[in-house]
């Protein structure tokens, strides 16, 4: 992850918070209760969409990247540092997104609800800062750069349906600790949940079973997971960071891998810039195509949901990839 993120300011956070109680508001600046409703807060659209799905009637869910807005770049606002002292509980990723991390640390500890323990992240060898020509294979589904930093967790987990499912129940468990009152209800809706995710699952084990080709190629390094769960090869254009500038080197070997793999697609994303998958595409004459890290909605897909997005994404594969 970048280091060059500006952090929160702790003390123009801790001066707003006795201003901003009572206040009310909605999406990614709201806060304030809503009757009886349990007031929730999310970090990120994936974890967003389980704490809805599972809290139904039951919440009021904040989410504080707004949509349109890159998840990995994001800076809090006061207000949003507000909504965070003051929900009951904060749903979020350690390590994905500093700027929440220090807001959590520093107003939400007995809130907080960190869910990578649950998604039992892993060094997946997708995170690099320098590339160099020379990259090979990995086993856990990505190719890399002779150089490249070793030790990082991925908390790409939510395109792992597996991943997913176990973040769904420990999300569920802990609405069910925090607001006993509706247990049942959010039980119910989470097996729901959990049958659809599990469907998911299956539906890419056999999609993806059958493939010509195993390796893919994606401009940000999201899709590690996924390519293990399901027998492929991810290569990244950038790292962790989808906006990252790669060198020309690491442009160099991804054009090689292409020729010589028979890559049909680059992938780029909704979010940031395709400049860079074009001209890698134009250069070894392929197509380019979307396939969405699920990181945020925008205006352009605005009505679709994790479930919607995450079968796009197995169709777009099968078709770059010649899967039967």
């Amino acid at each position: 992850m970048r280091s060059s993120r500006r952090p929160v300011i702790a003390g123009l956070a801790a001066l707003t918070l006795l201003t901003l109680a009572g206040c009310g508001g909605n999406a990614a600046d709201g806060s304030g209760g809503s009757g009886d409703k349990l007031d929730v807060v999310t970090s990120f659209y994936p974890l967003e969409f389980i704490a809805k799905s599972v809290g139904g009637d039951a919440v009021n869910v904040t989410t504080l990247t707004a949509p349109g807005v890159e998840p990995h770049d994001l800076e809090l606002t006061p207000k949003q540092v507000g909504t965070i002292a003051e929900a009951k509980l904060v749903v979020y990723e350690k390590g994905l997104q500093p700027a929440v991390d220090e807001a959590v640390e520093q107003n939400a500890k007995s809130s907080g609800f960190d869910v990578a323990p649950a998604a039992q992240l892993e060094a997946t060898g997708a995170n690099f800062e320098e590339h160099e020509e020379g990259g090979a294979a990995t086993p856990n589904g990505t190719v890399k750069p002779a150089a490249f930093t070793e030790d990082a967790l991925d908390p790409h987990f939510w395109l792992d349906p597996v991943r997913y499912a176990g973040v769904v129940q420990a999300v569920t468990d802990k609405l069910v600790e925090v607001d006993a009152a509706h247990a049942d209800g959010y039980q119910e809706r989470a097996k729901t949940l959990l049958g659809e995710v599990n469907k998911l699952d299956s539906d890419f084990k056999t999609g993806l079973e059958s493939c010509k080709l195993k390796t893919f190629v994606t401009s940000h390094e999201a899709f590690a997971y996924l390519a293990k769960r399901y027998g492929l090869q991810m290569v990244g254009i950038a790292g962790f960071t989808p906006d990252a500038e790669p060198t020309p080197q690491r442009i160099r070997e991804v054009q090689d891998i292409v020729r010589s793999r028979h890559v049909t697609t680059i992938f780029y994303e909704e979010l940031v810039s395709p400049k860079v998958a074009e001209s890698i595409a134009r250069d070894v004459h392929v197509k380019t195509a979307v396939l969405s890290p699920i990181e945020g909605l925008s205006d352009a897909n605005s009505q679709e949901t994790y479930l919607s997005l995450m079968r796009e994404n197995l169709q777009e594969l099968r078709k770059a990839n010649s899967c039967a």
